[in-house]
Parts: structure tokens; sequence; C-alpha cells
């Protein structure tokens, strides 16, 4: 029988393609998993990105981590301006728990001011570049007043509530001097807790913390001479200072979080869902049903 040798090599080489194929499916599949083939000892890895608006998914992390006996330490790399004061604050109790058991240390990228540095205070040390910008220990809330700009076109809102200062900080009217000093009063406690939690966290008198927490910013390098960080050094400098302070002798496997297995038809639903939110939120206005100014931990860049 006459032999075909380009069918042959076809067939060679799609044998050896669909083994290429097969071993990067594998390493793909190992590499997003937290449990690995190795049997080193691991270090886990938590990015905070962007503005801070919903706490579950990193409180999720954290106590997935925290219960895999496997993982020796936790560090966070957090890149964020800060966010909103409730989900900052729920973070930074959940690392406190996690801290009773196991290393929680904070990386700095560029940037983890306001709410971002709220969570880092919770960790055991912070690590921060000599140029990242940290601090901005404060509290803001804003408000925008377009009582002119609907008189222009003609548009006159009407109010109805159950309380005299349901719609305090409307943009429909002026602010009277009652409101401003209900919201500040609101904001100053909250300061407070803010700069509570810095000295609890950094270990520091509270006297030397609030002349600091004025809102302003900080390089990496200026917050380390005035004790808000602990250390000058990237993500590796951290993981090796982690690697350190658990006992941890060689090289440590890092480990991720497992990756949501990717799906364009989940992506799409998703930008829809958000975009009809988002666009419903902008073109109905929230004081009609349950307004109330933005409270946030925002810091540089946000």
């Amino acid at each position: 029988m006459r032999k075909h040798p380009i069918l042959l090599g076809m067939v060679i080489f799609l044998i050896l393609l669909g083994i290429f194929i097969a071993s990067i499916l594998a390493l793909s599949y190992f590499s997003t998993r937290e449990e690995s083939l190795f049997g080193r000892e691991k270090i886990a890895i938590i990015e905070i990105r962007g503005v801070i608006l919903d706490s579950q998914p990193v409180i999720e992390k954290l106590i997935k981590f925290r219960k895999n006996e496997k993982i020796k330490a936790i560090v966070l790399r957090i890149d964020s301006p800060g966010g909103a004061v409730g989900p900052a604050q729920e973070i930074y109790t959940e690392i406190k728990k996690v801290q009773r058991e196991k290393k929680v240390l904070a990386s700095v990228g560029s940037t983890a001011a306001s709410g971002g540095y709220y969570i880092a205070c919770a960790a055991e040390k912070i690590v921060a570049n000599p140029g990242s910008i940290t601090g901005s220990i404060g509290v803001i809330a804003e408000t925008l007043n377009v009582e002119e700009l609907l008189r222009k076109i003609g548009l006159r809102p009407t109010v109805i509530k159950s309380g005299k200062h349901k719609d305090i900080g409307s943009p429909t009217r002026p602010m009277t001097e009652e409101e401003r000093k209900l919201l500040q009063e609101v904001l100053d406690n909250v300061h407070e807790q803010f700069i509570r939690a810095v000295a609890e966290g950094r270990q520091m008198p509270i006297e030397k913390v609030r002349p600091l927490a004025d809102g302003r910013i900080f390089t990496g390098d200026q917050a380390k001479n005035l004790g808000l960080v602990d250390e000058l050094g990237n993500l590796e400098d951290t993981v090796s200072l982690a690697a350190k302070l658990v006992g941890i002798k060689g090289e440590p496997e890092i480990i991720y979080p497992e990756k949501k297995k990717f799906s364009i038809w989940e992506l799409l639903l998703q930008e829809t869902i958000q975009k009809f939110f988002q666009g419903w939120k902008e073109n109905i206005p929230p004081y009609i049903i349950f307004y109330l100014p933005h409270l946030n931990f925002l810091g540089a860049d946000s």
C-alpha cells in the first residue's frame, strides 16, 4: 500500500498541535487555581484597585485565604484613591479578624489614599514606593446646587418629604445653616473614626495622628518618616517581608484568587445591566427617593 507523506505529516502536525494546546490549557488552569501541584509554602495576593464601593469581593477573598491552611500570609496590593465609608470600614474590620490567625501586609502601588490608606492601616506592615501617594486622612461630602439652571430652563421641582431634613443636601435649593451644621457633625464623627482607626492600626498616639489628618497627601518617603508607612519597597519586597515574618525559607509560592472563567455572554449582559442602572440613576433624580449627599473617603486622583 502506497504511503501518503503529506497526509501523514498533517496527522502528526495535528497530534502535536493538540498536545501543545492541551499543555497550554493545563498550565493556564493550574496557574489560576489557589491550590497548585507544588508543595512550597504559600503567600496570597489580594488586589484592591480603583474606587472602593463594594467590600464583598475583597471580604470573600480574605475569608477564603484565612481558611486555607497552606497559605501562611496575605499581601494586599492597594492601588486606590479611596471610596465609600462603609465598604472601607468593612474591609478594615475583616482584615483585623484575619490578623488574629495570619499575617496581613499591605503593598502600596501608585496610590493608597484616604479609604485606600484606611484599609492599609489594618495590616501589620505597610510597604510603599518612595513616590507612592498616600495619606489624605479625611472625609468629604459633596452636593451640587442646580437651582439657577433649573430656573433658566423653566423647571420647578416639587419635593414631598416625611421630615424636614429628609432632603438635606438637595441640589434644587440652597443648604440652610442648620443643615450644614448637621452634615458637618456627621463628617466630624466619621473623621474621628478614621483618626482612631489609623492610630490603632499604626499603633501611634492619637495626638500624633490628629495633626496629620487634615486631608493632605504624602509621598511614600514622607509617610515613612511620619510613621504612616513601615518600609519602602515594591510588591516583591512586601512578599519577601511577609515570608520572613512567617518563617518561610526559600522562595514562597505566590497565590492569586481563582479567576472567574471568561464568558462573552456574561460580559455583555453585565455591561448592559450596568449601563441600564447607571442611566436610570443619572436620569431619575435620587433625591426623589432616598436623597443623601455622597459621604466618601476620597483622596488623590479620585
